[in-house]
Parts: structure tokens; sequence; C-alpha cells
């Protein structure tokens, strides 16, 4: 490949690609007042998961199968309609997770007592084990992060992660959560 070399003068107003001029500036918080708080949470969920990522890797396992130990755990005799609701992904999705996760013997499925088509999933002694493998990094990070604040400052994290949540899913997030 060449190297492609300009004018000086070119440097103040470079060439026009597929995508229009380069920006060499980035988004001032005047611009974007939000963009910081989309970056603190991109680093925020970086570190956050990084931990269990380590543990799920030599499983050969991913996120989607942290998130799917972590509700059916939280709530043993989930229905698989009710986790496909709160994890959004698709019924292909969820059964190659689920697959591997039955079939590595963490999660059990067992047909609903009244309605025989009803899948019901329930951790194993093996799946409580890792869902709390999986936790404890997670619940030292947030607690460290806690500790350091006051309890109103507190409820302001917790107001501000709720109200992140869409509108229309805030109250089936409390009911699930709320416990």
């Amino acid at each position: 490949m060449a190297d492609v070399n300009f004018k000086a003068d070119d440097e103040q107003n470079p060439p026009s690609g597929p995508g229009g001029r380069l920006i060499r500036e980035p988004l001032s918080d005047e611009e974007s007042p939000e963009v910081r708080y989309i970056e603190l949470l991109f680093f925020a969920y970086r570190d956050f998961t990084s931990d269990p990522d380590a543990v799920l890797a030599a499983y050969g396992f991913g996120r989607a199968h942290h998130r799917v130990v972590h509700f059916v755990n939280r709530n043993p005799g989930i229905r698989v309609a009710d986790l496909l609701d709160i994890l959004k992904i698709t019924k292909q999705s969820l059964g190659r997770v689920l697959k591997q996760l039955i079939d590595g013997g963490f999660i059990e499925q067992v047909q609903g007592p009244q309605d025989r088509r009803q899948r019901l999933l329930y951790p194993t002694e093996a799946g409580r084990a890792l869902a709390l493998r999986l936790l404890a990094p997670q619940e030292r990070r947030i607690g460290s992060a806690l500790d350091v604040l006051p309890a109103e400052e507190r409820r302001g994290a917790e107001r501000f992660l709720k109200m992140i949540i869409d509108a229309g899913e805030r109250d089936k997030v409390a009911r699930l959560i709320g416990r």
C-alpha cells in the first residue's frame, strides 16, 4: 500500500472519505452532557463483568450463561417463558445456552405439575455453587462502591439505575428484584 502525503495546508481540511470529512475534536460535555455517564457505564460494566468472565471462560461459557444461571438461582422453578421475558433473547439463543447448562449439570428442567408443556428451571447444587462463585466478586465490587456512599447517595444511585430501565419494564423489574 502506498503512503499518502498531504501538503501542510491539507491538514486543516483533510480529505473526505465515504463517511465525509474527518472529525478531529471529541464531543464536548456542553454538546452531550450525558456522554460522561454513558462512558462511566461502559467502564463500570467492563470491570463488573471481568471477574465473572474469567470464571465463565474456564467452563467455555459466556455472559448469556451467566445471566441464565443468575436468574434461575434467584428464581428457582422459573418458567422458561418468564426467563425469556427477563432476558429479552430469542428462544433459539436461550435453548442453546440452556442445553449447555443442563448437559453440564448446572440446571435441571422439570415439567410443570399442572401443565406438562411448561418447563420449569431449577439450579442444581453445582449450578448454585457456580452462581455464588460468579456473584461473589460482583458483590465485593458493589459493596466497596456503596461503602463509601452515604445512605442518601446510595438511594440516588439506586434511583438512577432504575430510571435507566425502560419505563414499561420498571414495575416488572421492581417486582422481580423486590422479593
